[in-house]
Order: C-alpha cells, then sequence, then structure tokens
C-alpha cells in the first residue's frame, strides 16, 4: 500500500458545485414563486419566467449529483459503511416525510373529533357551520368507488415493487425488469384516476355546493392538501422508479449493489402505507358520514 492510498472506509467526495447551484436555484425559484403569485421587482403578477428558470436549476442539480452519486458507486467508492450511511439518509428522510403527513391528520382528526366544542361559540355562524361533521352542505366522496380502486392499485404496486427487488437480488434482470415497469404503470393510474376524481369534485362542487360553500373551507383545504401531497408523492415516486428502470435497462444494478433501487423501493412503500391511512381516515371513518 502506498502512501496515498485510502486507509479508511469513508469516502470523502471530490470538490462539487452542486450544493452552491442548488442553493442559489432553490433561491431564485422562490422568488419566482413570489412573483408569480404577488408580482416584485418590476415583474408583474403572473409572470412564470423566474420560477421556471429556478426549477430548471433544481432539476439540473437533481440530475447532475445523482449522476454523481452514482458514478462514485460504480467506481467503488460505496464500501459498506458508506451504504449504511446512505440508508441512515434514506431513512431520516423517509421520516421527514412521515411527520409531514402527520400534519394534515392531524388538523383533519382535529376537525372531526372535536367539531362540537365550536359549538359553544356565540357567533350563530360558526355554530351551524360545525354543528355537524362533515360540515353541513359537504357532500364526501364515496370511499368505495375511486379511493377503493386507487387502494387496490397502490397494493397491487407494492406486490410488482417487491417482486422486482427480490428478483434483482436473485440475479433476475428480467424479472426485475418486468415488476419494475409493473409498478411504474401502475403508478401512473393511479394518477390517472386520482386526476378523475379531482375533476369530478370540483365539476359536481362536492365541497363548494350549497351550503357548503360557507361551510366547507376548512374540510376542503384538508382533504385536497392531504390527499394531493400524497398525490404528489406518488407522482415523484413514480419518476423515482422509472429512473431505476431506466438505469436497470442498461447495466446498472447489480444483486450486490442496488442502493439507488432499494431507496426507491423504501419510498413507494412509504407512499403505499400513507395511502392506507388517508383511505382509512379521510375517506372512510371521518369522511363517510355527516352533513348532506
Amino acid at each position: 500500500m502506498s502512501a496515498g492510498d485510502v486507509k479508511h472506509d469513508y469516502h470523502l467526495v471530490n470538490p462539487s458545485p452542486w450544493p452552491l447551484v442548488g442553493s442559489i436555484a432553490a433561491c431564485v425559484m422562490a422568488v419566482g414563486g413570489v412573483i408569480a403569485m404577488k408580482g416584485l421587482f418590476g415583474l408583474p403578477k403572473g409572470d412564470l419566467t423566474v420560477l421556471l428558470a429556478g426549477f430548471a436549476g433544481v432539476l439540473l442539480t437533481m440530475a447532475g449529483w445523482w449522476r454523481d452519486v452514482t458514478v462514485e458507486a460504480n467506481q467503488g467508492d460505496h464500501t459498506p459503511v458508506v451504504g449504511i450511511g446512505l440508508r441512515y439518509g434514506m431513512i431520516m428522510f423517509i421520516a421527514s416525510e412521515v411527520m409531514f403527513f402527520v400534519a394534515w391528520f392531524w388538523i383533519f382528526f382535529e376537525m372531526a373529533l372535536f367539531h362540537g366544542v365550536r359549538t359553544h361559540s356565540g357567533v350563530e355562524e360558526v355554530r351551524n357551520a360545525w354543528a355537524t361533521w362533515p360540515p353541513r352542505g359537504v357532500e364526501t366522496v364515496p370511499a368505495w368507488n375511486l379511493p377503493l380502486l386507487n387502494t387496490l392499485i397502490l397494493l397491487l404496486s407494492g406486490t410488482t415493487v417487491t417482486w422486482a427487488h427480490h428478483a434483482l437480488q436473485a440475479g433476475d434482470r428480467r424479472g426485475a425488469k418486468i415488476g419494475l415497469m409493473l409498478t411504474v404503470i401502475l403508478g401512473a393510474i393511479f394518477t390517472a384516476v386520482q386526476v378523475y376524481e379531482y375533476d369530478h369534485i370540483l365539476k359536481h362542487n362536492y365541497f363548494f355546493g350549497g351550503e357548503g360553500a360557507e361551510n366547507s373551507g376548512l374540510y376542503g383545504s384538508a382533504f385536497f392538501m392531504a390527499t394531493g401531497f400524497h398525490g404528489f408523492h406518488v407522482l415523484i415516486g413514480t419518476i423515482f422508479l422509472l429512473v431505476c428502470l431506466a438505469r436497470l435497462m442498461g447495466t446498472g444494478f447489480t444483486p450486490k449493489q442496488h442502493f439507488g433501487f432499494e431507496a426507491a423501493a423504501w419510498y413507494w412503500h412509504f407512499v403505499d402505507v400513507v395511502w392506507l391511512f388517508l383511505f382509512a381516515f379521510i375517506y372512510v371513518v371521518f369522511g363517510a358520514s355527516g352533513g348532506h
């Protein structure tokens, strides 16, 4: 072993532009969001130029940074110790995402379980709005139609991604490709069904028709934020898996080295579990009765 050889299990990365580029791009995107909503620096409200420029910078950072990590893995820099660090990082990321959804569940549970407390208000409009749950005038989404279909789709996708993972571990690249392809297709179908459901809700004024127009502000906001952000996570997870599929179609991943795919599978299972809670509580337990 020469004096210049590495004598430890850790990988010290080369100087990278991506943290700086990503920070600048995120700042530009945030300012662009303000311009799009309010107008700023002489740019009118609704101008998307700065927002899109920042978003493009974020996408460039993601592609470049993940490419570099993939190159490091292929060069053998991801030793067992480094692999443990990557796994801890993904676990912490998913834990932060769990807490993100806890916030939306919290407000929905608080409104559903303790809405009666607000009936003690001295304001008649408040008493009337919170006399029932869901609020009077709100037509809820039937849990056993499209939501049940999407539940079955996600549960099936959980089995296909697990099949793909085990096939890859066993060296069956063909089986891994088929399982991963099916998972991506099921994720796309889920998104299409949710878009159709949202369109149906808005066209038929489920939450905002009649008395619901006055009483449903919090209900509609909590529903769309919880289910909408989950739908966004499904979209991100589908893209994540699609990138893994593209790598698998090439020479990427081996039975021993495939953490990128493993992380995508963890993320997909997280999305599955969150949906089960959404379906059980927002659609079934706290969304199937009340206020018509």
